[in-house]
C-alpha cells in the first residue's frame, strides 16, 4: 500500500508533510506504514482516497 501512496504523492509533487497537514494523518503514521511497523486502517485509507480523488480500492489492490 505504501508504494501506491508514495507513487501518487510523487506524481502530484507533494511531500508527506503537505499530505499530513492537509489530511490530519501524522507524518509518523506514514513512516510506520513505510517501515512496515503498522498497516493503514480503513478510515485512513478513505481519507487518502478522498484527498487524492481516487477510489479506496486504489490503495487496497
Amino acid at each position: 500500500m505504501y508504494e501506491k501512496y508514495a507513487s501518487i504523492r510523487d506524481e502530484r509533487k507533494l511531500t508527506d508533510y503537505r499530505v499530513s497537514v492537509d489530511t490530519g494523518i501524522t507524518k509518523s503514521t506514514f513512516s510506520d506504514w513505510k517501515s512496515g511497523r503498522s498497516t493503514p486502517k480503513t478510515d485512513k485509507l478513505a481519507v487518502l482516497a478522498k484527498y487524492f480523488d481516487v477510489p479506496i480500492e486504489y490503495f487496497i489492490e
